[in-house]
């Protein structure tokens, strides 16, 4: 258990690329209470988390090219704001529908199809659950547990996993739909 931000951990398990191909399970009913029990402490403190997450990323610009940033953020802000909502709104959806995985399934694989259209790949998906994580630790102070950690961490490999999916079934649709009407037909010439 450790955020980056402590000191405690020099990476977390959540953007570790080694654990992609490891099995991905639903969070269970222990894992489900204790992270809508944190998440209502979360939220109240919500707009805190955001900024945290976004802040933790900038650190790591040296002092000079930060200042340059800071020109550019200023038109960036209002879509960086607007994603902050978004990304919360869709944990604070994700988590009422830990008891529906079926709800929780589609809803998932349905903002993969979308990040495939806003050209944002899967590979960066696993950072806003560590992200989020480091973010919420500090909030939660005492209630922060190894349990804790882990039901959210299983949470966010589970929609990541399904986002993936999500993705990988439009760039396979998107892919056929640029596929020529003739090429189809030639296509399916060959099979006579």
């Amino acid at each position: 258990m450790g955020c980056a931000i402590s000191g405690l951990a020099a990476k977390s398990e959540l953007a570790d690329r080694s654990r992609e191909d490891a099995a991905v399970e639903h969070p269970n009913e222990e894992q489900i209470q204790m992270i809508k029990d944190s998440w209502k402490v979360i939220r109240d403190d919500i707009a805190k988390v955001g900024i945290i997450m976004f802040v933790r990323q900038k650190k790591s610009l040296k002092t000079h090219i930060f200042f340059l940033f800071l020109i550019v953020l200023c038109e960036f802000l209002k879509y960086v704001f607007n994603h902050l909502v978004e990304v919360m709104s869709f944990i604070e959806k994700s988590v009422a529908r830990l008891d529906q995985p079926e709800r929780l399934e589609a809803l998932a694989v349905e903002l993969g199809k979308s990040h495939y259209h806003y050209n944002a790949p899967p590979k960066y998906y696993n950072y806003v659950g560590a992200e989020f994580i480091c973010a919420v630790q500090p909030i939660l102070k005492e209630q922060w547990t190894t349990e804790l950690e882990k039901a959210w961490k299983t949470m966010f490999q589970f929609v990541t996993a399904l986002m993936k999916q999500g993705y990988q079934e439009e760039s396979a649709r998107q892919r056929q739909l640029a596929t020529s009407p003739k090429d189809r037909l030639d296509k399916r010439n060959t099979a006579l």
